[in-house]
């Protein structure tokens, strides 16, 4: 997922993401795009995994905004390089912050935005998915070498929550951003 300035042809996938900021972030992007490199979202943690909406954006927006406030900021740590077995997907473990965000996508898991996800929440930043299954290991291999290597913070501030929409070709859109525990104008 990522801003891609408007790119594409918009479709009802919607999700609602942390975005880590640089420097982890500028890390984590470069070697996302070294894994894949078609790939053009920016690193984040994914709070609502994608999903359709049954009612307006607006309608969904101001549900969102509302249920924001009830959460502080709170920090982020990433563990070690992992791979979820199922679909060798490629990411980051959160170790510190875990419990926070579980709490956050179970309060915004509902209401208009309520869907029943195909697999159970688990915080984390993907780094690397849809890779040839033969490609899997050895991604997983120079993950783990890049991660030893980063010599900068790995924690981040969760301090703000960014509503993005698919497109067609695969380009996350973002269309609002909301502080946590702040009221903004709707």
């Amino acid at each position: 997922m990522g801003s891609c300035n408007g790119e594409g042809t918009p479709i009802n996938s919607f999700a609602l993401v942390s975005y880590v900021p640089d420097p982890l972030g500028g890390f984590l992007d470069r070697l996302r795009n070294e894994l894949v490199t078609e790939c053009h979202a920016k690193a984040h943690v994914t709070v609502l995994p994608p999903r359709p909406l049954l009612a307006s954006v607006d309608d969904a927006w101001r549900e969102l905004v509302d249920e924001i406030q009830e959460f502080s900021p709170f920090r982020v740590e990433l563990g070690r390089a992992e791979i979820f077995p199922v679909t060798h997907v490629l990411y980051l473990s959160v170790i510190s912050g875990h419990a926070e965000l579980k709490r956050l996508h179970q309060a915004l898991n509902s209401g208009q935005l309520a869907f029943e996800e195909p697999f159970t929440y688990h915080p984390h930043v993907t780094l690397a998915q849809e890779l040839d299954p033969h490609q899997v290991a050895e991604a997983g291999e120079l993950v783990a070498a890049r991660w030893r290597e980063f010599r900068g913070e790995r924690g981040f501030a969760v301090d703000r929550l960014t509503f993005v929409q698919n497109t067609l070709e695969n380009r996350w859109i973002d269309l609002r951003e909301c502080p946590l525990a702040s009221r903004v104008t709707i």
